[in-house]
């Protein structure tokens, strides 16, 4: 006799986590606000700030080079397809 394996177990995968930029933007407005706000003592200030600091400056690099991507984008949709430069229309 073969026994059947009866595996009724729901497997789950979990969904990854994912964060955007707005996210992250999010966070350095959480912690001006708070900051504005006094939650935090001021010996905390210090690494508060750094982590606030680091944040944003991810937040900005992204979005400039997102920017330099979109602007890369658009000049290669108006290029020649065999790369040549299109003539600009004369007014």
């Amino acid at each position: 006799m073969s026994e059947e394996v009866n595996n009724t177990e729901a497997t789950e995968e979990a969904a990854p986590v994912q964060l955007s930029l707005a996210d992250l933007a999010a966070v350095v407005s959480i912690v001006d606000i708070t900051t504005k706000r006094g939650a935090f003592e001021g010996a905390e200030l210090e690494s508060v700030g750094a982590v606030r600091n680091r944040f944003a400056a991810f937040v900005e690099a992204q979005q400039a080079a997102n920017a330099e991507e979109e602007g890369a984008t658009a000049e290669a949709e108006d290029a020649d397809p065999e790369g040549r430069e299109q003539p600009e229309d004369e007014a």
